[in-house]
């Protein structure tokens, strides 16, 4: 499939503020406790050495990851472009280096969005996530092992299932590691879920994410600022390794390298797959991603399973009954730590309510009969959890929270049967500019409104026309004003990214992107083989199959696996443990060899020709079924109508 853009694109640059926009900063700047400088003293405190701008470099000379993009954010003051609290919480993101959270308990901050968290034992040290690149993690380890002395790795913790925790796995440990057993610990399911969350929809989702974390718009105080969580997704490799060991219920427990572990399970969470643990021996309590320095998202942009805010709020409140009081420290895989006991008990009760309350409402006003829009306008904060700087929606808005929240439980239909089948949005496009008497009538009454501040009702007005006339400039370059100043009213660091980047695309088309990469051979060998039948399944074009039946056996020589792939009915599906007495072709291979096929490190040609492949019957039958295959574009429109028609 190829990809265009519409017709000619503007290279108009970001606008200033305007008049309404300013005013609600104003009214921010009064009603927030920006007096409160205490999170600025907690995450500077312990800090034993950087990298120059937090700069990360790839083997070949290319920057995967650098702070020094945002140096705009040593103003104190926000701009009249960016919302105060999340210029805040974008300053508080700028720490980086090495941190001595207590005596023993190490992280590594602002190398990555996420968090490493080191934690010495007897002869080594534990490393609790990995950040997201091969790059970041292995400077990171360089930066502890450079302040702390070089200690042997005594196993590595994967709290949750989002890449931003693990793919950086390969900078912390090497084959020989594994080979030695260096232990690789993680929540129960997490294959199923990282598998689930980033590979099956993986090019859906990274799609959306540029919406999310806006890595394609300028860094600045017209561009991207932040994310929440941190600053921005870091580049570099990523490849997934397999757990050697699963963490199972509540209450399991671990000695790591003579270091005590209490584990408490959190699935459906922030992930699927999720965990906290509490060390007696440093009195350090680690919730992972589920209670960090800002109101998290229930449903992210990217897409992903709809997290589960009642069960959030009890995992933090079951996590108050079996440690509070006990904690001295408390560090996250996110931002940064909190001390002392009574401020550590209170953020965990503010932060188990904040969901609850989320959640209660939302439900209260779905059953009065109120829809997902309806509750997002209807519901608000209590002062107590509103004032709350680690309550803040830079990541996950309540307005949008509750969205999440009802479709959790009722799914997308509002029950009005007016939107039970709604026509698609080119179709509808055309229809409402029919009706609103064309294009100047609309673009007339939305340039009003603009100059009112209605950006809301003007995005959804003008969006009809730019859906039903792709290429009218004028309804096009509106459009993306009124983005722009919904980005610049945004507290919410994803709104803001969201909105920005749709304004640019609008002005400037589809950023230009080289081909999606192949699945890499670590991610690869991770992977169960019947989770890569599952992700071959889903690349398989139904229509393009119609009529046609496949049937192939698979013998694997290092795992001793055998699989029957059946393509019939227009699906690929399989059986494991069988042999096909029909099967068109059978194929007896390492599953090593496989991988390398996928990851295009060699054809399965050269693979047969180079005797690491056995095959009988009818081997064309293998190519068939491949050039029945999608190949996933690595964009694709979302502010605009799509280009191309995928069958």
């Amino acid at each position: 499939m190829t990809q265009t853009t519409a017709g000619e694109t503007s290279h108009e640059l970001p606008k200033a503020a305007s008049a309404p926009v300013i005013a609600q900063h104003a009214a921010t700047l009064k009603a927030l406790p920006f007096a409160d400088t205490r999170d600025f003293d907690d995450a500077a405190r312990g800090f034993l050495g950087t990298i120059e701008n937090a700069r990360v470099t790839s083997a070949q000379g290319r920057v995967v990851w650098s702070l020094e993009p945002y140096g705009f954010l040593s103003d104190e003051k926000a701009p009249a472009t960016v919302d105060p609290s999340l210029w805040r919480q974008s300053r508080l993101n700028m720490h980086h280096g090495l941190f001595e959270v207590v005596p023993g308990v190490y992280q590594v901050r602002g190398l990555d969005i996420a968090n490493m968290t080191l934690i010495e034992g007897d002869k080594g040290v534990i490393v609790v996530d990995t950040l997201t690149s091969i790059e970041g993690a292995r400077a990171a380890m360089e930066l502890y092992f450079q302040h702390r002395g070089r200690r042997p790795v005594a196993a590595v913790i994967f709290t949750h299932t989002h890449t931003d925790h693990w793919g950086g796995a390969r900078g912390v440990v090497d084959d020989a590691m594994l080979a030695a057993g260096v232990p690789i610990i993680a929540p129960n399911f997490f294959m199923e879920h990282a598998v689930s969350e980033n590979i099956i929809a993986g090019p859906a989702m990274l799609r959306r994410a540029q919406y999310q974390f806006g890595p394609f718009l300028a860094k600045g105080v017209r561009g991207q600022v932040d994310c929440g969580l941190g600053k921005t997704m870091a580049a570099g490799g990523v490849a997934l390794l397999r757990p050697t060991d699963l963490i199972i219920a509540t209450g399991d427990t671990r000695i790591i390298d003579g270091v005590e572990f209490e584990f408490q399970m959190a699935p459906n969470s922030e992930a699927p797959a999720e965990m906290h643990f509490f060390i007696p021996r440093y009195k350090l309590l680690n919730l992972a991603e589920n209670c960090t320095h800002n109101f998290h998202n229930l449903l992210p942009f990217r897409g992903a399973d709809v997290r589960d805010a009642l069960a959030w709020s009890k995992y933090l409140g079951e996590a108050l009954q079996m440690w509070g009081g006990k904690a001295e420290a408390m560090c996250g895989q996110h931002h940064w730590p909190v001390w002392g006991r009574e401020r550590i008990d209170t953020m965990i009760r503010q932060q188990r309510d904040l969901y609850k309350y989320a959640h209660d409402q939302t439900i209260r006003l779905m059953n009065h009969g109120l829809n997902a829009a309806e509750i997002a306008e209807t519901i608000r904060l209590p002062q107590s959890l509103e004032g709350a700087w680690h309550g803040r929606g830079y990541y996950g808005h309540i307005r949008h929270n509750v969205k999440a929240i009802y479709q959790k439980y009722l799914g997308w239909y509002d029950a009005n049967p007016v939107n039970l089948d709604a026509l698609p949005p080119v179709d509808a496009g055309k229809k409402y500019v029919e009706y609103m008497g064309g294009a100047d009538a609309i673009l007339k009454r939305a340039t009003a409104d603009f100059a009112k501040g209605e950006f809301r009702f003007v995005a959804q007005a003008v969006s009809h026309l730019v859906f039903a006339e792709p290429d009218n400039q004028a309804a096009r370059a509106l459009l993306a004003d009124t983005f722009e100043q919904l980005g610049y009213a945004a507290e919410s660091s994803t709104w803001r990214n969201a909105y920005l980047f749709g304004a640019q695309e609008l002005r400037q088309g589809m950023p230009k992107t080289p081909p999606r990469s192949p699945m890499p051979r670590e991610t690869l060998a991770a992977l169960r083989t019947e989770q890569l039948w599952d992700v071959l399944g889903i690349r398989l074009n139904g229509p393009k199959a119609e009529g046609k039946r496949i049937v192939l056996n698979w013998n694997f020589t290092d795992t001793g696996e055998s699989f029957v792939l059946n393509l019939e009915n227009s699906a690929l599906t399989y059986v494991k443990g069988a042999q096909a007495s029909d099967a068109h072709a059978s194929f007896t291979l390492a599953r090593s060899v496989l991988d390398e096929v996928i990851a295009k490190l060699t054809s399965f040609p050269e693979a047969v020709g180079a005797g690491k492949v056995k095959v009988s019957g009818e081997p064309l039958r293998l190519g068939e079924l491949m050039v029945l295959m999608d190949e996933f574009p690595r964009m694709f429109e979302i502010v605009e109508p799509k280009r191309t028609v995928v069958t």
